[in-house]
């Protein structure tokens, strides 16, 4: 069950965090992974780890929210094989309310968040109508729910959830299938950054804080939401889509 076997997948971001767990997975499953992201060190290693456990993965640089660079990677991709799957994953977070986030801080989530689904979609799904196939789209719980000082982080996500129904709908007919996943905290590398970046010398106390505001106790794993997202894009799946799941430890139903 679960086998991506022959199928080609473009995953954004996954030179570390919740996108390497995605490739590694969709490997070991059979794909041939495509691997979009400006993290070149990051994407590297995780295509040297897939290759070394004889897996397939492909690194292209690309910065999703410019739509030269994504339309030019797609090109030299479905120059090879048209895509399957498209994982769009990669984004950026930010932390303020209304009146303290400024225009350029607001217009970047935006740009990468927003448009970078956008773009990699546009191109995508032309060539993918022949046959079909499945996306799936990053979203989060600030989509779902109010979040302190998550305004504009939580206006994308809001976007992202928008998006997937629309291409759900839209595209239906052409059997390409469009979910999204909707995690609450996840332990990353992108975390202990943002703890550290945010809260210095206040690390372990943010973490357990942060952890503790899921009611199952503790953030998630990388490796869980990318056991989620191999269902999802996988032919077990083939009666979803226009669905969004939470994945969250019990944040959206339980907090209360």
């Amino acid at each position: 069950m679960y086998s991506l076997k022959n199928k080609t997948a473009i995953i954004t971001g996954g030179g570390s965090g919740i996108g390497k767990a995605i490739c590694v997975l969709f490997a070991q499953q059979g794909a041939r992974v495509c691997l979009l992201d400006i993290d070149e060190k990051g994407s590297r290693e995780t295509v040297e780890q897939i290759n070394k456990e004889a897996g397939f993965a492909e690194f292209f640089v690309c910065a999703v929210d410019q739509e030269t660079s994504v339309q030019n990677v797609v090109q030299a991709i479905v120059s090879k094989q048209v895509p399957d799957i498209l994982v769009n994953n990669a984004g950026i977070a930010h932390v303020g309310n209304v009146e303290n986030t400024n225009a350029a801080d607001f217009e970047k989530l935006f740009s990468v968040n927003v448009k970078g689904v956008y773009h990699l979609a546009k191109t995508c799904i032309p060539h993918m109508k022949a046959r079909g196939g499945s996306i799936l789209n990053m979203a989060s719980i600030a989509a779902l729910v109010g979040l302190p000082d998550r305004f504009a982080y939580s206006m994308t996500k809001g976007a992202v959830a928008a998006m997937t129904l629309s291409i759900a709908k839209d595209y239906i007919k052409y059997n390409i299938r469009c979910n999204s996943i909707s995690p609450a905290r996840v332990h990353t590398p992108f975390v202990d950054g943002f703890i550290a970046k945010n809260y210095p010398g206040l690390e372990e106390e943010m973490f357990k804080k942060l952890s503790a505001t899921q009611p199952i106790g503790r953030m998630a794993k990388p490796e869980e939401v990318a056991a989620l997202a191999l269902y999802l894009c996988s032919d077990e799946a083939s009666f979803i889509t226009g669905t969004d799941y939470p994945i969250d430890g019990g944040f959206v139903r339980l907090n209360n």
